[in-house]
């Protein structure tokens, strides 16, 4: 590959046009004017990203907080151990958002990465909810600190902040690149074992509000993965001579190794212990994931066959979008206001 450094993003340009030249290493006034902005994607994926605002605060505990304790200890060891594993990955997600931000060179991106670092914000905010309202101080504290103990958390821990290493230490085009292929697997593969024991909770009518979160959480996760395919490829257009056969072999080596450091994790904290959850068909669906990230970012499927979803039912819950409708619960929590489609700045 070839060296391309990457400049951070000036405060103001006096001397540059609002609308930018590049996604990175452009010229921008930094003013954001969203009728003049470059990329067509960007002013949709901001109506959807605040479409979908929500907090904690609007989902009632209380019957997940009697039903908690009855839960089987299988069940109750991997609640924690999960929610333990989302906290992490969320917060080391906060902090990688921010790091991107200071390098774009478009306004309007440079606000939707703003937007999704606050929704991890919020993520990691309902990890804390949750815990507080089922179990004691002592032991929502124990589950922030699995991350030091478990040794598969650390593994996954460390495959991503190292995967993030390069890019924060020595910020260049190439390295933003490869970062975003560990992003596009924190957000869109190493979650996913662990919402699937959500759903397969729910859709056993227990702890229906944690669901009911973890539901908010994969819809955003969703939309985050979008947005960096897309500045991904938005980069790659940019700088054509980085679409290398090189590229192709890492991103599709990496995937693999997330693939099977997920499926050590599913092995580990669900394995056949919990009723409704098949082992072997949840090593699929990594699998079958991590085939789609893959693909998403423009490149072959790492692992041969895995085309189709094996987990049916899981349907239901992963593509739900009404809106801010309870997914469970079937409550209006609807905030946006007018529909259109385009800016319409004028409708009220």
């Amino acid at each position: 590959m070839s060296g391309y450094e990457l400049k951070a993003r000036v405060l103001m340009d006096a001397d540059a046009p609002n609308r930018s030249t590049s996604i990175v290493n452009g010229s921008s006034s930094n003013v954001l004017n969203w009728d003049d902005v470059r990329y067509s994607w960007a002013y949709p994926k901001y109506k959807k990203m605040l479409a979908n605002f929500w907090t904690p605060f609007e989902i009632n505990m209380s019957q997940d907080i009697k039903q908690f304790p009855a839960l089987a200890e299988e069940e109750k060891d991997a609640f924690l151990k999960i929610i333990g594993l989302l906290a992490l990955l969320d917060s080391i997600q906060t902090d990688y958002a921010g790091k991107v931000a200071d390098y774009l060179t478009d306004s309007s991106v440079n606000a939707l990465m703003i937007i999704l670092a606050q929704q991890e914000v919020i993520h990691n905010h309902s990890y804390s909810y949750v815990l507080s309202s089922i179990v004691p101080k002592h032991v929502q504290e124990e589950v922030f600190e699995y991350w030091r103990s478990e040794p598969i958390l650390r593994k996954r821990n460390d495959f991503v902040t190292e995967g993030y290493k390069d890019f924060a230490e020595s910020p260049s085009v190439e390295n933003l690149l490869k970062s975003i292929v560990y992003d596009v697997i924190l957000e869109g593969l190493f979650f996913y074992s662990g919402f699937a024991f959500f759903y397969n909770l729910a859709r056993n009518q227990k702890m229906v509000s944690s669901s009911t979160m973890i539901n908010y959480i994969n819809r955003d996760e969703q939309i985050h993965v979008d947005l960096f395919v897309k500045i991904f490829k938005e980069v790659l257009s940019e700088y054509p001579d980085l679409r290398t056969k090189e590229l192709e072999e890492f991103v599709q080596a990496t995937f693999k190794q997330a693939a099977e450091l997920e499926i050590e994790w599913a092995r580990f904290i669900i394995g056949n212990k919990v009723d409704g959850l098949n082992l072997s068909d949840l090593e699929a669906y990594i699998k079958f994931y991590a085939n789609v990230r893959c693909n998403q970012l423009g490149f072959d499927r790492p692992f041969e066959g895995y085309r189709q979803n094996p987990l049916k039912w899981i349907k239901a819950y992963e593509e739900v979008d009404l809106g801010k409708s309870d997914f469970f619960e079937q409550k209006s929590r609807q905030y946006t206001k007018v529909n259109h489609a385009d800016n319409g700045f004028d409708e009220l």
